[in-house]
């Protein structure tokens, strides 16, 4: 899988109820998360195979994102996101992965935000994987 790929796995608007923040409220009463990811990685196999088996299942990814959201709570969703980035690029062959995630509807001392958020982006090490 050498040269330039620029192929895209992207999930929108995914939202999840967590409990991740630096706040007593926020560990207490949680709040919805929302993500948004972009996968770098070669969707030629797949799309001339026409086989799951060739790609990355979104729904694999959906529920891999959603598992961590609404796991363990971290003080900071920077940290939340360098998980999903971990497992992604260990679990599949990602070139790379950028990740965006937000507190929506986010309330803060004298003002009112529509969200808040974060976004990375990490490499990973797409020849690894062989089965793609």
């Amino acid at each position: 899988m050498k040269g330039d790929i620029s192929d895209k796995i992207i999930l929108k608007g995914m939202r999840f109820y967590g409990f991740h923040g630096l706040h007593d409220e926020e560990r207490k009463t949680g709040q919805y998360f929302l993500v948004n990811l972009e996968c770098i990685t070669n969707l030629h196999k797949a799309g001339v195979s026409d086989n799951i088996e060739d790609t990355i299942n979104y729904s694999d990814i959906y529920q891999k994102v959603r598992k961590i959201i609404e796991g363990t709570p971290r003080n900071l969703l920077e940290a939340v996101a360098e998980e999903i980035a971990d497992v992604l690029i260990s679990d599949y062959p990602i070139k790379n992965v950028t990740i965006k995630i937000s507190k929506p509807d986010l309330v803060l001392k004298g003002g009112y935000l529509d969200s808040a958020g974060i976004e990375i982006v990490r490499s990973g090490d797409i020849d690894r994987h062989e089965n793609f």
